[in-house]
């Protein structure tokens, strides 16, 4: 698959040095570093535009101006890209009515994209929208990036007898490599503690997501990344918890 990666910052840099080192070897992955200033309206995208591309298979979007989603268009035109993805991690870089917008555009050219909000909330078959609503796709190439990058999902071993953490898999990181790195550092944690501790690595390492309030979740976006890596270690260590019961007026043993 040949991946070109449409960047304007450290965001975006840190995304695709993680891709870069985790990726099958059978991607190719380019980059094009868009224009960090656009005009209120952008009458001749051309103008911001090289004069080429190399030909990709897939985009990713992670650009910090929303002028770049007005470019998109143009860029799957040049590249021939079949499908888009254009991570929506913080709102003003996508609004989303420009989302919308941009996913019309391209589904008038017969190009797929996807707007995952957080993009740790892609998996290979739907993203997140809002906090209660998730949007299906259903595209070959976008599935094969989500099936190595997106939301987070680790194979939690667990020791019965220390009833601490003893190995983790990453099934799948985020873009950001932020379940690997949480992942390294669970391993010896008391089952009772994991979750918290995951939620902990996310916050150090630190998560990119928007620290605003997000209207469609009515909390940023980086708590709710946090919850996501959080939700999948709590699933995984709820069997080995204890239930404790305290009798009001009695004392413990």
């Amino acid at each position: 698959m040949h991946i070109l990666a449409v960047i304007s910052g450290e965001y975006g840099a840190r995304h695709v040095d993680n891709i870069r080192q985790y990726a099958p070897s059978s991607w190719q992955i380019e980059t094009w570093n868009a224009p960090q200033t656009f005009p209120l309206v952008i009458d001749y995208p051309e103008d911001f535009l090289p004069s080429e591309l190399p030909k990709a298979d897939l985009i990713l979007s992670f650009a910090e101006h929303k002028g770049v989603a007005e470019l998109l268009p143009d860029i799957a035109r040049m590249t021939g890209a079949q499908a888009v993805i254009a991570a929506v991690d913080n709102e003003a870089w996508l609004p989303r009515g420009l989302a919308r917008q941009l996913r019309e555009w391209l589904e008038k050219m017969g190009v797929v994209c996807v707007t995952p909000k957080p993009l740790c909330s892609l998996t290979e078959h739907d993203y997140g929208v809002t906090r209660r609503e998730r949007t299906s796709y259903d595209h070959p190439l976008i599935a094969e990036f989500a099936g190595f990058f997106g939301q987070p999902d680790l194979k939690i071993t667990v020791d019965d007898k220390t009833r601490t953490i003893s190995a983790v898999y990453v099934k799948r990181d985020a873009v950001c490599g932020c379940a690997r790195y949480a992942a390294q550092r669970l391993v010896g944690t008391p089952v009772g503690e994991a979750e918290e501790k995951a939620g902990l690595l996310h916050h150090h390492y630190p998560c990119l997501a928007s620290m605003g309030i997000d209207s469609d979740f009515g909390d940023t976006l980086m708590h709710v990344s946090g919850n996501v890596l959080k939700d999948n270690v709590r699933e995984q260590v709820k069997p080995y918890l204890q239930d404790q019961y305290i009798t009001p007026g009695e004392r413990g043993e």
